[in-house]
């Protein structure tokens, strides 16, 4: 009996070996291509153990024209260059491998139609008329448990107890509560990457943690499917886009994890930015401007590793900046993206980085991309983007994060008010706006996963708060609010960042509290929520605050005043950052209120009749809608 067993399996494994094809021996990237792409070239890396050894690479197929193959150092990756003229049609072709001796494998790939609702529907773009609301996916809800565990991934930990592992929020959670957000008022979703993260444990400050936070890629073209996979994503972004918003994907090019296959399986030793010993960026950005740098602090900078789990990607190598740029055009057309936020944007190559975006920009024409330039400086901020600046290198990203705003507005509630102090600090940011192209297309925010958050910056005071949300929603730019901050969930990044991603309460099945729900919620959690519902909702029908320009005055005695305007529509926002009321002479701001004899109180929607002077109310902002 044993001895019959052994051949029925033995039979079975021929069959196996008779059916299967090289598709399933070899990865393929990208996984499937389309035709009418404005780039007909496309090319493809294969990837199978000793898939050097087939020396001939054919393909018949209409419209299809093999160009070369190239052999990198490692005998396990084939690169296929083929141009996909405009004749061709959507279908499936085989790539053909042979060699002497050998027997041929064949790698069915397939060529799909785009789209016709890129622009439309789909691939909109994320512009300073949305409201985009920022979510740790693995953090805000866990819509389908059963994708919590799994056995083959390499990090298996799941427990909510502990800060620094997987918690089972997911793309469903997300899809759940898209209601929720677009009551809110939010126009847009960007979540931190959704894409696989299947990683060993790692050791940081001495502690054992999980990659939940989703920058240690090891397959780009695979959604984590402790998220819900590929499937849990498209229908995510339908479902967003059926309800009118958008979904901003987290770009990640500088780097990847190590236990990505790219690196576990080296295709070539300058695949990676390499060191006679391990070199930590110095986090200095200035290095990449200053015409006075040290050319050594410079290469730190941006071919330095972000950890030793982050393996630093060489987009000077044109093979690895193919395989990302191809990659975004992808996911683009294959999810419909509206947008892309690319993390640490400046430890990348700069050439790369314009290639890239115009790219996109070429294959999606509303598509927009926002960099995350974590500094100081306006000019530092101003160099990363379309700029009015010159000087030698011209990076053409529309837009960035905007952190000398978000400093500033802490800087308006926290100091007290001075020269350059106080809200003076919010005006002296704006007032350098003239060196971007454009900052309408900064992304401006109050915090994020990466920072304190604002509740606890300011205090856990009301008025502060409600100050910070009511600077962030009127000022110009792109406003991106944080998970919870809606609800006043609060934490420093003490003693790490977990602090500040903890999990929104209710998002889980048999979470004591639910603050998803008016009910669920205390009353000044309630007061928050409301006023960041009215306020993001009057945003939303604002052209003045959407798409109008600015004029600032000069703050005086701790008040600050500025218009958002359009030829339709005025609107006043008046700082008063004095721990005391304060009484306004608005005959000082006549140069934009003439003929307006009303205003209406955007928080509480009351009208009243505009007097010389105005009293406002200590820690307050007021945001009026002027009428004639």
């Amino acid at each position: 009996m044993v001895s019959d067993m052994k051949k029925i399996f033995f039979i079975l494994l021929i069959v196996f070996a008779n059916t299967a094809n090289a598709t399933d021996m070899f990865g393929v990237y990208p996984t499937h291509w389309w035709v009418g792409m404005k780039n007909p070239k496309l090319q493809i890396v294969l990837h199978g153990e000793n898939i050097k050894q087939y020396s001939k690479v054919s393909i018949t197929y209409p419209g299809i024209k093999l160009d070369k193959t190239t052999k990198l150092e490692s005998n396990n990756y084939l690169i296929v260059d083929i141009t996909i003229s405009v004749a061709a049609k959507p279908g499936r072709f085989k790539i053909i491998l042979s060699g002497s001796g050998i027997a041929a494998e064949d790698i069915s790939y397939e060529l799909k139609s785009r789209s016709k609702e890129n622009g439309k529907t789909r691939v909109k773009g994320a512009t300073s008329e949305d409201l985009i609301y920022l979510i740790m996916p693995d953090r805000f809800s866990n819509g389908d448990p059963s994708n919590d565990f799994f056995a083959d991934m390499r990090d298996k930990d799941h427990d909510r107890n502990n800060p620094f592992d997987r918690h089972g929020g997911d793309l469903k959670g997300v899809q759940n509560h898209l209601d929720y957000l677009k009551d809110l008022g939010a126009t847009a979703i960007w979540m931190t990457p959704v894409t696989e993260n299947n990683m060993s444990r790692t050791m940081e400050g001495g502690t054992s943690r999980s990659t939940y936070h989703g920058y240690a890629f090891t397959n780009q073209y695979e959604v984590d499917k402790r998220f819900g996979g590929n499937e849990a994503y498209r229908s995510l972004i339908d479902e967003a886009h059926k309800k009118g918003m958008k979904i901003i994907q987290d770009a990640v090019y500088n780097h990847i994890g190590n236990d990505h296959f790219l690196f576990r399986d080296l295709p070539a030793k300058d695949w990676i930015n390499q060191w006679p010993t391990y070199q930590n960026t110095s986090h200095k950005n200035q290095t990449l401007f200053d015409p006075n740098a040290s050319k050594l602090d410079a290469k730190i900078t941006a071919d330095g590793w972000f950890t030793p789990f982050l393996v630093d990607l060489n987009q000077r190598n044109p093979f690895v900046s193919n395989f990302l740029i191809q990659y975004a055009v992808w996911a683009t057309e294959e999810f419909g993206l509206d947008g892309w936020r690319v993390d640490t944007y400046f430890y990348n190559d700069p050439v790369f980085l314009n290639k890239i975006n115009d790219v996109l920009r070429k294959e999606f024409s509303k598509i927009t991309v926002f960099g995350e330039t974590a500094v100081n400086l306006v000019a530092s901020t101003a160099y990363y983007s379309e700029n009015n600046l010159t000087v030698p290198f011209k990076h053409n990203c529309p837009g960035v994060t905007d952190f000398p705003v978000m400093f500033s507005i802490h800087n308006a509630i926290k100091q007290p008010f001075s020269w350059d102090g106080g809200v003076s600090s919010l005006y002296t940011t704006l007032a350098q706006d003239m060196l971007y192209k454009n900052p309408m297309n900064n992304c401006t925010s109050l915090d994020n996963h990466d920072q304190d958050r604002i509740y606890s910056i300011v205090g856990e005071n009301m008025r502060n708060y409600k100050m910070a949300i009511a600077m962030l929603f009127t000022i110009r730019g792109i406003p991106q609010f944080y998970y919870g901050t809606e609800i006043l969930m609060k934490n420093f990044k003490d003693p790490t960042d977990a602090e500040v991603r903890k999990d929104f309460p209710g998002g889980w099945p048999g979470d004591a509290q639910n603050k998803f729900d008016a009910s669920g919620r205390t009353a000044e959690e309630n007061e928050a929520f409301n006023y960041v519902k009215t306020l993001a909702n009057f945003r939303k029908n604002s052209s003045a605050i959407k798409n109008g320009k600015t004029m600032q005055f000069v703050p005086e005695d701790g008040v600050y005043v500025y218009f958002r305007y359009t030829s339709t529509q005025t609107v006043m926002c008046i700082v008063n950052s004095n721990e005391t009321p304060a009484i306004i002479d608005l005959s000082r701001f006549a140069e934009r209120m003439n003929g307006f004899t009303k205003a209406l109180d955007a928080a509480t929607g009351a009208t009243f009749n505009l007097e010389p002077t105005l009293t406002l109310g200590e820690k307050y902002v007021l945001v009026l809608e002027l009428k004639k």
